[in-house]
């Protein structure tokens, strides 16, 4: 068996992160990573946006280098089955034992399928190895399908069409955009990807794909979509991003508090005193959010470094609000705390067209819109909790 004074299981960037944190703080502890992906850890966003929108950001540029930079023990497609709490081990689903005086749990997020689909017939992004496939398929096929309207379904229409291939996405929202940003931000979105020659079928979902063929020469020709109001689909690559639930099953199995993701308190330590969690998976108490689960990048860092930093000893508790941003079709845009327009809403014009949003509970602001706004995310995060009553309350907030 092997046995290491931190173990982290999961690959992502918010395990190279807690490698980092870890290594501030302590150089010499033996760090082993555990990760079932069978690419060493890499930016995620890369994924959906400089692999596609820079033809010069290659595949090396992508990767995080956590063993050069940390000295870790890095064993890829290493799949953990279980944990043994008591015991202090997990075991891989190969048989393999690890020991571990303080344990991180980053295991991530798994994509949301489709329930009547047929296996091979839709890419669920979410890996490097699900950017091979979609990308090498672009380089010989015409026609996608994209499913579901959210940020990556977004992210990955626009590659799609960027690289000069024809682009249906299929959303159940009237308005791509409409639930994240204000009515008038998700129209000109939305408009923006039709002007771009993305094809939207609004109000539907897709109900079944299945794979065509074979064709005259012995291989698959494309897939066919069926929606709900019965329409045919029929395209030459199917594209999901449909959402994630936190992969905490097995962190239920070893009787860890578990709800909507693995429960961690301000230290990011689970039920367990041994046991840290960080990343998607990981439920925490947020300073402007109270309890939340967040799925983007600058939480996988931010938290993974101070869970690193956590089970090397460093006292400071942890409540930070992430941030998330995205380019796409030339629109550029980031927010900060809950994006929900269903919540009230004030916006100030800005220069050039642009605008700052904030959501608002109870006459508090709980999340902040920068819409093709260069302004700063920390001048976003100054706004969190404070009271705002008109649009000249916000500029004059902004401004400051």
């Amino acid at each position: 068996m092997t046995h290491y004074d931190y173990l982290i299981v999961g690959g992502g960037m918010a395990a190279d992160a807690a490698a980092r944190g870890i290594r501030e703080l302590d150089e010499e502890g033996t760090l082993g990573i555990l990760s079932a992906d069978t690419d060493p850890p890499y930016a995620r966003p890369a994924l959906s946006k400089n692999l596609w929108t820079d033809r010069h950001f290659p595949w090396h540029r992508a990767l995080l280098r956590t063993r050069e930079s940390t000295d870790a023990d890095l064993h890829l497609a290493t799949r953990v089955a279980r944990i043994l709490p008591k015991d202090q081990q997990v075991v891989t689903d190969r048989g393999e034992t690890f020991g571990y005086q303080h344990l991180l749990l980053a295991t991530g997020l798994t994509p949301r399928t489709l329930p009547d689909t047929e296996p091979g017939s839709v890419i669920y992004y979410r890996s490097a190895e699900d950017y091979r496939q979609l990308m090498s398929l672009s380089l010989s096929r015409d026609s996608f399908l994209v499913i579901g309207g959210g940020y990556i379904g977004a992210e990955l229409a626009a590659a799609l069409v960027g690289h000069g291939r024809r682009v249906t996405l299929v959303l159940p929202g009237q308005v791509l955009g409409d639930t994240m940003f204000p009515l008038d931000a998700a129209r000109e979105y939305h408009q923006r990807f039709v002007d771009s020659g993305v094809h939207l079928i609004c109000g539907h979902r897709v109900r079944r794909v299945g794979r065509r063929g074979p064709g005259g020469n012995g291989r698959w020709e494309g897939v066919t979509a069926i929606l709900d109001d019965g329409r045919q689909l029929t395209v030459d690559g199917a594209v999901a991003g449909l959402g994630c639930v936190p992969d905490a099953e097995m962190a239920r199995d070893a009787g860890l508090r578990v709800g909507d993701g693995i429960l961690v308190d301000a230290h990011l330590r689970t039920s367990d005193p041994s046991i840290w969690a960080a990343g998607d998976i990981a439920r925490y108490r947020d300073a402007v959010l109270g309890s939340t689960r967040v799925e983007h990048v600058d939480n996988a860092q931010t938290m993974g470094r101070a869970a690193g930093r956590a089970m090397a000893g460093d006292p400071e508790p942890y409540d930070y609000t992430p941030y998330i941003h995205s380019r796409v079709l030339g629109i550029d845009w980031q927010g900060i705390g809950q994006l929900d327009p269903a919540l009230d809403t004030v916006a100030t014009p800005m220069a050039g067209g642009g605008r700052v949003v904030a959501y608002l509970r109870a006459g508090r602001t709980v999340g902040v819109l920068l819409w093709r706004v260069d302004i700063g995310v920390e001048i976003a995060r100054s706004l969190l909790s404070r009271r705002v009553s008109s649009p000249a309350d916000l500029e004059a907030a902004v401004r400051r």
